[in-house]
């Protein structure tokens, strides 16, 4: 009700101070403020006889005896992402974060699905210098940016939140992932944190506690603790009904999840474009229109931060309202979807080309391959030249390749990659040329720096800076191609190699 806000001001809130951590090298720079920043004051002197300055309670770092580091934390073990365990090696924390952050976000599929594979696994942790945990919030950073949201989450409740920098992490993952209840519960059973007074206020809101919001809100504001921004948007948050018919707030240049989400509880939701990639999941709830679902899904879908399932879930929901764009491609894949339900294959080759040709032009050609390519190849037939190609951009793409029969050279070369037997460039195709160079002899393509950090134990570095460096389309740099192609394969990474070289063949 509108008098919420005019309680009168009966207190005065006093916040504790605590010390905010220095924060790591990260890939996001649109945190939520969630610890409330200590006011400047003068350190003791040396001979000064060390005096509290408050009762309340500093902020520390909790960690039982004997847990394992941090950096050590994964969600897949060593039998299923077949990395060795000490990956990294005796590698300088700081030199792995600048190498992690360096990954481009639109790295092709492969070497993205790669890294996000490095960043959830469990390894030893790195035995160079680094402060304890930096790794760790480099990796959830990095998920983070990269949209994977719920790995993020999962890497914070594998290793707890142990101070402020974790808990700021976890929150806006509440926040992105519509658990903001969640997020307020755990703050309240988390000692140590000192939360902003945007957080308190949003928190006591989301508790029902409106009056202690209120007058929380009105305190901060008569001493000067928040900033007009602030004000406003918390304002119409604990009250929209009061500003029905008023012009929307300016719209934020770099929004936290907080400010996203508290803009679309008063009905002003943020558009997609411009947003972060992992802003995308808070518009993945139900209660969002169908439109920015789609719009959403696809999206994480290109980034490889949805499951094409989930994606395939969102394009049938209901049948497609109108035409053009978006809704001829759910079109074309609800009649592809339901021919290969039906096991028509007459039905399914008339709906492939279509279906293709529109996802691939959306940029969502490997979804698509990983929800039909082996059945299309399975069902129409390997020999079948666009079920083929769409077959070997899929995870079966070996098995698909031994059923394959060649039409073409340029078709052969491809059923050669995905054999891992790519012998002879097809003429004229520099690509090609890379493509069987790095596939030569592993080793015999490493560079000299790369060597060397091999001989040093930085196999975990050399891969990411690899990583890194590889090109996202064909006019990308062809010899750190060879280069990242033969690491790949040296180190065990058959697979990744071979797909890393059909996407640039078949989509770069």
């Amino acid at each position: 009700m509108s008098t919420r806000l005019f309680l009168p001001l009966i207190c005065c809130v006093a916040w504790a101070s605590s010390a905010v951590a220095e924060e790591p090298l990260s890939a996001i720079d649109w945190l939520s403020d969630i610890a409330a920043t200590p006011p400047a004051r003068p350190l003791p002197s040396a001979t000064e006889a060390p005096v509290a300055q408050s009762a309340a309670i500093e902020q520390v770092t909790v960690q039982p005896l004997g847990a394992p580091s941090p950096d050590a934390v994964g969600l897949l073990p060593h039998a299923v992402t077949g990395l060795q365990a000490d990956l990294w090696g005796t590698s300088n924390v700081v030199d792995l974060s600048r190498a992690i952050n360096a990954v481009p976000a639109d790295a092709i599929p492969p070497i993205g699905d790669l890294l996000e594979k490095i960043l959830i696994a469990e390894l030893d942790a790195p035995l160079g210098e680094g402060r304890p945990g930096q790794l760790f919030l480099t990796r959830v950073d990095a998920l983070m940016a990269r949209g994977a949201v719920e790995e993020a989450t999962g890497l914070i409740e594998r290793a707890g939140i142990t101070d402020t920098d974790v808990f700021r992490r976890f929150f806006d993952l509440a926040l992105l992932t519509g658990r903001e209840d969640r997020g307020c519960t755990r703050l309240q059973a988390t000692p140590g944190i000192t939360p902003s007074l945007s957080v308190r206020i949003f928190c006591l809101a989301r508790n029902g506690d409106w009056p202690a919001a209120a007058v929380t809100l009105r305190t901060a504001e008569a001493l000067g603790q928040v900033s007009q921004a602030e004000i406003d948007l918390l304002t119409r948050f604990l009250d929209p009904e009061l500003f029905e018919g008023e012009p929307p707030l300016p719209r934020p240049d770099r929004p936290s999840p907080l400010t996203f989400r508290m803009l679309e509880a008063i009905g002003e939701p943020l558009p997609l474009a411009g947003l972060p990639l992992a802003f995308s999941h808070g518009l993945m709830r139900p209660n969002t229109g169908w439109k920015t679902r789609i719009a959403a899904a696809e999206r994480l879908a290109k980034s490889g931060a949805l499951d094409p399932n989930a994606l395939l879930g969102v394009y049938t929901e209901r049948q497609a309202a109108a035409s053009g764009g978006a809704w001829d491609r759910i079109d074309a894949v609800q009649t592809l979807d339901t021919a290969m339900k039906r096991g028509d294959r007459n039905a399914a080759a008339d709906a492939m080309a279509p279906a293709w040709q529109m996802m691939k032009a959306a940029d969502l050609a490997i979804p698509f391959a990983e929800l039909y390519g082996a059945e299309l190849a399975a069902l129409i037939g390997a020999d079948q030249p666009v079920a083929m190609r769409i077959g070997l951009l899929s995870i079966q793409s070996e098995e698909v390749a031994l059923q394959a029969k060649s039409a073409s050279a340029e078709d052969q070369f491809l059923i050669d990659i995905a054999r891992g037997q790519p012998e002879t460039a097809l003429p004229g195709n520099p690509l090609s040329q890379a493509i069987v160079d790095g596939f030569a002899t592993p080793s015999a393509a490493l560079s000299s720096a790369q060597q060397a950090r091999l001989d040093d134990g930085l196999v975990g570095e050399t891969l990411v800076l690899a990583l890194a460096e590889m090109p996202t389309d064909i006019n990308g740099d062809l010899d750190n191609l060879v280069e990242g192609l033969s690491l790949l394969r040296q180190i065990g990474l058959e697979h990744v190699a071979r797909q890393t070289a059909l996407y640039l063949m078949l989509l770069g």
